[in-house]
């Protein structure tokens, strides 16, 4: 008898999405659930076997078994093809790398598909449980850039918007301010500041996060539907309960998108 799609022999599933500042890993079992995560630095200096040292240790460490099969996005092609050769080099398994060309059942709206970045795939997938009673749902991805991904039923990529990340922003600030201090980037008790440290707290955060919302309104007013609202990604937690416009925070949402991005299949 032939093996199902989702034998239990394909797992664990090991799910790794890269980004430009950091790359989040994570180990699924059978019923798709999420049995840990890590999160390290992207770093296009490691080669295939430095990445799989990598592997072996947060495997190791956690005291679980490596995986069987892979999934993986990324933004950062030289890092993604070292993992990639990591994995089939030192674990024997081919992994499924995200791109617009293997989906076929994702409609990608934009006027050249083939640039949407694989990230934003993976929020299409993660978004879809909150689909339920709205025709579009917006994903905020507070990254390395912020993006804001427009998603309509029936996994269509309608587009989006992308920000300067909160990091990047404050980042160039300092750069160019000798004089300021480097601060970390969380919410002041009130906007207005009474120390330079407080003042650019309350810039950083509370104005990105009106920018945020502002977008989100801007966005919203342009479907022809209401659209359910989810935010993810490092900065995501430092603007909850400050960003008026969004619904849900979701940590996991984009490895829990290239999860069951993976069973789609």
């Amino acid at each position: 008898m032939p093996a199902s799609p989702l034998s239990t022999a394909r797992f664990p599933l090991l799910a790794i999405d890269i980004g430009n500042t950091s790359t989040v890993l994570g180990l699924a079992d059978p019923d798709l659930k999420l049995r840990q995560t890590w999160r390290v630095r992207t770093n296009r200096d490691l080669l295939p076997d430095d990445l799989a040292l990598q592997l072996s240790g947060l495997f190791h460490l956690s005291g679980l078994e490596p995986p069987h099969s892979a999934v993986l996005s990324s933004v950062a092609p030289p890092v993604g093809q070292n993992y990639l050769l990591a994995l089939r080099q030192h674990f024997g398994i081919k992994a499924f790398e995200v791109n617009t060309q293997n989906l076929p059942d994702v409609h990608v709206e934009l006027s050249q598909p083939s640039n949407v970045g694989a990230d934003r795939l993976c929020n299409l997938f993660g978004a879809e449980k909150y689909l339920n009673g709205f025709e579009y749902a917006i994903v905020v991805d507070f990254g390395t850039s912020t993006n804001f991904d427009v998603i309509g039923k029936g996994r269509r990529f309608i587009g989006g918007v992308l920000a300067t990340g909160a990091q990047v922003s404050a980042d160039a600030l300092f750069a160019r301010a000798a004089k300021l201090p480097r601060i970390s980037l969380e919410a002041p008790v009130s906007a207005i500041g009474k120390d330079t440290v407080h003042a650019l707290q309350s810039g950083l955060v509370f104005g990105y996060a009106e920018m945020v919302d502002g977008l989100l309104r801007r966005i919203r007013a342009e479907l022809p539907a209401p659209a359910v609202t989810v935010a993810t990604g490092g900065f995501a937690r430092t603007v909850e309960g400050i960003c008026r416009e969004i619904e849900h925070y979701d940590d996991t949402l984009t490895l829990r998108g290239l999860v069951e991005l993976w069973a789609s299949r």
